[in-house]
């Protein structure tokens, strides 16, 4: 059903685009809309598009870089992969609004402060990049979505000319910061992402690059300038989002299911101690799911385009190479190089720390307690393998 429906509105936008006329009139505006996040991970970090309104020629049309097609073969490898095309879409207008409306997300309007001749080089631009064999593009989270893609089409219609400025409250940030900034730092959203994403994103993200995300569009051409004339001519709240009571989630947070999960450790450690014995099955477990982890995270790392996912230092914790050590877990009595592989995933856990101190990567804070419990296990191995 969805493909049918992505092929239905793929055909009605391609006949909508050229069923538009050409020529822009002397009271055409072209505004950039920002979009508030919204629940799901994916509208967190907000949207973007170019709205194009001529009353005398009777167009009223949004474009954006958001959409992605199901019927792109291998979709989720791909999508994993990090070579997913994203698509040029267009919307009337009011089927736009609503759809934001209904879900209760804000939309900011900023009338962009162009010429005749600009504005029409724009929006034929738009035109042309909505045609089936133009609107493709490969997304990249932090340098070409549908935030990127503001900033680059318009800088395209002026030549290349304006001047972005940095907003008067600009931090300095780097592009974990950023990110973090729109996520619950004790959310699920936030653990998935801080711990797929590398050490790469903790470097200081120049100025301009602050603009992947669709607010700092907005903060950006509030205070840019094209042709020593401000870039925006006016802005307007469209749309104010109603603030509701957000349920409370803590139960069911990275931090307390962690939690839960490194005192259940820390119990069977304390009963084997008292016993003098060792819990096979639960080494078995640690050690599988951190293995696993690891190949998953070095996968990420180098089998895939992203450029978020490399040098992950999670893989300090979520050591790859525990996968193939299950089967000195299962012997009776351990070979004597054990005992040496044991200290070091201890060193990896206090390499993990300094790291995250110094602030060479930064680490979700639900993972706390499981390292706490992995290195306590570690040493009660070493101590028991001796």
């Amino acid at each position: 059903m969805k493909h049918f429906l992505f092929s239905f509105i793929l055909f009605v936008v391609t006949q909508l685009s050229f069923s538009q006329p050409n020529v822009l009139s002397e009271r055409a505006e072209i505004s950039v809309l920002t979009i508030g996040p919204g629940n799901s991970l994916n509208d967190s970090f907000g949207h973007s598009g170019f709205r194009v309104k001529d009353p005398i020629k009777g167009i009223d049309l949004v474009f954006n870089y958001g959409i992605y097609d199901f019927n792109t073969p291998n979709f989720y490898l791909k999508f994993a992969q990090g070579r997913l095309n994203y698509l040029c879409g267009m919307n009337y207008y009011e089927d736009f609004y609503n759809a934001y409306i209904s879900q209760n997300r804000s939309i900011k309007a900023q009338v962009l402060n162009l010429d005749a001749a600009e504005k029409q080089k724009l929006f034929d631009f738009l035109r042309n990049n909505i045609k089936p064999a133009n609107r493709r593009y490969l997304y990249d989270f932090f340098y070409d979505n549908c935030a990127t893609k503001i900033k680059d089409v318009t800088n395209i219609a002026v030549n290349n000319t304006i001047v972005f400025n940095k907003p008067k409250d600009f931090k300095e940030a780097t592009f974990r910061t950023l990110i973090n900034n729109n996520l619950n730092a004790n959310s699920w959203g936030s653990f998935g992402i801080n711990v797929a994403l590398g050490s790469v994103i903790d470097r200081q993200a120049p100025a301009e690059d602050h603009m992947f995300l669709p607010e700092n569009i907005y903060r950006f051409f509030e205070v840019a300038t094209v042709n020593n004339k401000p870039l925006v001519k006016s802005e307007a709240v469209i749309y104010k989002k109603i603030e509701t009571p957000e349920a409370t989630t803590f139960f069911t947070s990275p931090l307390f299911v962690f939690g839960l999960i490194a005192l259940f450790i820390l119990y069977i450690t304390y009963k084997d101690k008292k016993h003098n014995k060792r819990s096979k099955w639960l080494d078995v477990v640690l050690f599988s799911v951190t293995g696993i982890i690891g190949i998953l995270l070095l996968l990420l790392w180098f089998a895939t385009d992203h450029t978020g996912t490399h040098q992950n230092y999670n893989l300090l914790w979520a050591f790859a190479l525990n996968i193939f050590i299950i089967g000195q877990l299962l012997k009776p009595k351990a070979s004597a190089w054990f005992v040496k592989y044991l200290k070091l995933l201890v060193i990896l856990l206090c390499l993990l720390t300094l790291h995250w101190i110094i602030g060479v990567q930064v680490f979700s804070i639900g993972l706390l307690p499981l390292l706490i419990a992995l290195l306590v296990r570690y040493v009660y191995l070493i101590r028991v393998s001796r």
